[in-house]
């Protein structure tokens, strides 16, 4: 990306937050509704769920996942919204960036969901979460972190270029809202029936939320670092693949 492109980035990346800054429905769902959340599952489920320790430490990395999951979901609207208005259209007729419409969607997204998960940590440190993992401990779980959130960011934005309508551009939020439900984020595993039990355990969160785990409890991670490692980056790049192919042949 040269200086000008980093530019044309930068400026479309301030429209963007300003855009979601104004929006309270956003606003309310990528920051409060993961914080009802985890406040729900603590302190009405939690005393009925049994995981061998505090539950909010079991139940953190799942939260931020699904933060992370809803907040993306407005990616896909940003997109479609600028696509179907003539935006799109607009800023290639100017002298910008090809890409930078797409980063600017994308650096919004990182930006948002970090400052959500932030929020949530914190809350959950107020609710009694504790951790005594290293610098390097927190590094790799923000790693991971990001690492899924431009996943998710990039598989987003082609719903958003593809999109007839605004309910089919936020209908791609459900099936990620939906899975760390089926996995290991708020329930061990090891109770449920072994058809649900097998798909919990060989989908993408399940390690992810499994990794993060043992990252804030000092445990080895095992296999499932690796197998975190792989979902996260395949999905990234066939994500960036499909999505600017798609962007190419949709904005001419």
């Amino acid at each position: 990306m040269n200086t000008t492109s980093f530019a044309n980035t930068v400026a479309l990346l301030g429209r963007s937050l300003r855009h979601m800054l104004r929006s309270p429905d956003t606003v309310i769902t990528t920051a409060i509704t993961p914080i009802a959340m985890l406040l729900l599952f603590v302190y009405v489920f939690g005393g009925a769920i049994h995981t061998g320790g505090s539950y909010v430490d079991y139940l953190l990395p799942g939260i931020l996942l699904i933060t992370i999951a809803s907040g993306v979901a407005y990616t896909a609207l940003r997109v479609f919204t600028d696509v179907s208005s003539g935006i799109a259209e607009r800023i290639q007729s100017m002298p910008v960036g090809r890409s930078a419409m797409l980063w600017a969607h994308v650096l919004t997204s990182l930006v948002a969901n970090a400052i959500s998960v932030v929020l949530v940590v914190l809350v959950a440190i107020a609710m009694g979460f504790r951790s005594g993992a290293g610098l390097g401990a927190w590094l790799a779980v923000t790693g991971i972190l990001v690492l899924f959130t431009l996943a998710l960011t990039w598989l987003a934005v082609i719903p958003g270029l593809t999109a007839k309508s605004v309910d089919g551009a936020s209908a791609f939020s459900y099936p990620l809202i939906f899975l760390p439900f089926v996995s290991s984020a708020f329930v061990p595993t090891s109770g449920m029936p072994r058809p649900v039990r097998w798909f919990a355990e060989h989908q993408p969160v399940t390690s992810i939320v499994n990794t993060i785990r043992h990252l804030y409890a000092e445990q080895p991670v095992g296999h499932d670092v690796w197998i975190a490692l792989a979902w996260c980056s395949g999905l990234l790049l066939l994500a960036v693949v499909l999505a600017t192919r798609t962007y190419r042949s949709r904005v001419t």
